[in-house]
């Protein structure tokens, strides 16, 4: 069973942004940005995109489907891995074109495919007008190489 969702378009700016309808504003490449946060601490794990399959799959199973733009396909979090994302809750923005998804963690506990817990794992800096990236520490909880080969 596919879920189907509202149509944004003719929805007022008061349904839209007040209403009960769920009617994710997909961009025209078909998708709609999701932030994952990790239930209980909150802390930022990614930030990927879902396309109307992706969407229907994660509220259907309870686990976290994303589109992958670079494979071109439907990703389930974890199948390779063992790292898979429980939803807990899905919040929509204002005007309903972009996500907050909370899950719970399975696994190691890592949801960044380099075996961290986050995929938010540097820091930018400026120095001298110059920006860098310093490593905040966050360990590896997996080998990637170990887990998906080279």
């Amino acid at each position: 069973m596919t879920l189907t969702f509202a149509d944004p378009k003719p929805l007022s700016h008061e349904e839209l942004e007040e209403g009960a309808a769920f009617a994710p504003a997909f961009d025209s490449n078909g998708l709609v940005t999701v932030v994952t946060v990790e239930a209980g601490s909150n802390a930022v794990l990614m930030l990927a995109h879902m396309n109307a399959e992706a969407l229907s799959l994660t509220l259907e199973t309870g686990i976290a489907h994303y589109w992958s733009r670079s494979r071109a396909k439907i990703w389930k979090k974890g199948e390779t891995s063992g790292e898979l994302q429980k939803l807990v809750e899905l919040r929509t923005d204002c005007d309903q074109d972009a996500l907050v998804m909370v899950v719970e963690q399975t696994g190691r506990g890592a949801a960044c495919h380099t075996g961290r817990k986050s995929c938010f794992y540097r820091r930018v800096e400026v120095s001298d007008g110059k920006t860098s990236l310093t490593d905040t520490g966050e360990p590896r909880l997996f080998d990637p190489k170990a887990v998906y080969g080279s």
